[in-house]
């Protein structure tokens, strides 16, 4: 993580209002007072160039893809496959057809439970899973145990919302077949110590997949450095749209698998006696895709890699210091998640007031923010709080907005005296 001194260089030269006006829905007031939208780990808002982009490709360039040799069909195949190459750039992934496009984060980790979980797991397997993730990373996992016999192991937090990495590898034996890691907590905001994590699996021959769909808007991903064999995200949370994401799988793990989906698409040959299924990265993509949501995701994908993560994260992180020091000075609020390496995420209580009366109070003031047990719920459980009100933040955020929020719970506080 970059040094204070660091952090300021780089956000020193980060014109956050000129980012603004590229964001549309930002000046929308709510009830009469300006839109302060704290709401990212939920989803991101989205630019205008990737609102014209998706405009486009409606008027311009709209026909179903793979197969047509007219013009329409071809361009918008090309356009279609021109996304699937930036994401794997934007991953660093060593070859495109270890990209597969699925409706989100959560299809993408489902996709592995079914078409690697339902293979290669069996009657007294265990699976290493994480006190920080989210319920789209535990249920599949968890039905699969249940169907195939297999046992759920779970590696438990600190105080700060860190992971206890000691307790992570004593969970290792013979029977360890798979791991599932959050790279960032929803929750929380912690970043996991995953790389080292992921090495300690490999020495045993245990595969492992990270859920990327908080880290992947706030760090630069590089796959083939973190050396996972699955990483997935949502293309949402990336100012892209709804209903896309991305699977990222090594290819010799892809091979192996099964499909998840049947259907149009992912098939070479079909009889009534035998289904030949495509190559990857077709045999997980069953049907006709979300084709404008590919496309408009990989717009986002342009616009953030313009701006640099690198600037990104540093202007978030001076966002997150800002504002922890500011909540830490009123009396009565906690926060949760205190973890040395995190990022944009401030999950709190209010002393005495529920999170979603916290939340509505806020709303009053035009602050967005989110309540409740973030799809979390083993979070929650450790810290023996039902929910929490978490504010979380992206590079359009400004430090006004961080004035607004605290002045919010001031307000929270004085209605609730």
């Amino acid at each position: 993580m970059k040094s204070a001194s660091a952090k300021r260089t780089v956000g020193a030269a980060f014109d956050v209002q000129r980012v603004r006006a590229d964001f549309p829905i930002l000046d929308i007031k709510v009830g009469g007072k300006p839109l302060v939208y704290l709401d990212n780990a939920a989803s991101s808002q989205m630019p205008q160039p990737v609102i014209d982009r998706l405009v486009r490709y409606q008027r311009e360039q709209h026909a179903n893809i793979h197969r047509g040799v007219h013009y329409l069909s071809e361009t918008a195949t090309a356009e279609f496959e021109a996304a699937r190459s930036k994401l794997a750039r934007f991953v660093n992934a060593r070859e495109e057809r270890e990209v597969i496009f699925t409706s989100g984060t959560t299809e993408a980790i489902n996709l592995v439970a079914h078409g690697y979980g339902r293979k290669f797991i069996a009657t007294g397997d265990e699976i290493i899973l994480t006190t920080l993730e989210h319920h789209s990373n535990i249920v599949p996992w968890q039905m699969l145990a249940e169907e195939k016999g297999a046992k759920i192991r779970v590696v438990p937090v600190n105080d700060a919302g860190e992971l206890l990495v000691d307790e992570y590898e004593k969970l290792f034996n013979e029977h360890t077949r798979f791991v599932g890691l959050s790279h960032m907590s929803n929750a929380l905001g912690t970043i996991n110590p995953v790389k080292s994590m992921i090495a300690f699996a490999h020495a045993r021959g245990v595969p492992v997949l990270l859920d990327g769909a908080q880290a992947a808007p706030h760090i630069a991903i590089d796959v083939q450095d973190l050396d996972c064999d699955f990483y997935a995200f949502s293309g949402h949370k990336l100012c892209g749209p709804t209903g896309i994401g991305m699977l990222y799988g090594k290819a010799a793990q892809l091979e192996r698998m099964q499909p998840f989906k049947g259907g149009g698409d992912m098939i070479l040959s079909v009889t009534f006696e035998k289904t030949t299924y495509n190559t990857i990265p077709h045999k997980f993509e069953a049907g006709t895709p979300p084709i404008a949501a590919a496309i408009g995701l990989g717009a986002a994908i342009d616009y953030l890699s313009n701006i640099g993560l690198e600037t990104i994260a540093a202007h978030e992180l001076e966002l997150l210091d800002y504002a922890t020091s500011e909540v830490n000075k009123l009396p009565g609020v906690r926060i949760l998640g205190t973890a040395e390496h995190k990022a944009a995420v401030l999950s709190f209580i209010v002393e005495g007031v529920h999170p979603h009366d916290v939340g509505t109070l806020l709303n009053q003031d035009g602050i967005a923010v989110r309540t409740g047990h973030h799809c979390a719920q083993p979070v929650m459980r450790r810290f023996k709080v039902p929910a929490t009100s978490r504010a979380s933040f992206a590079f359009y955020n400004t430090m006004a907005e961080v004035d607004a929020l605290v002045a919010g719970i001031r307000n929270v506080q004085k209605v609730f005296a």
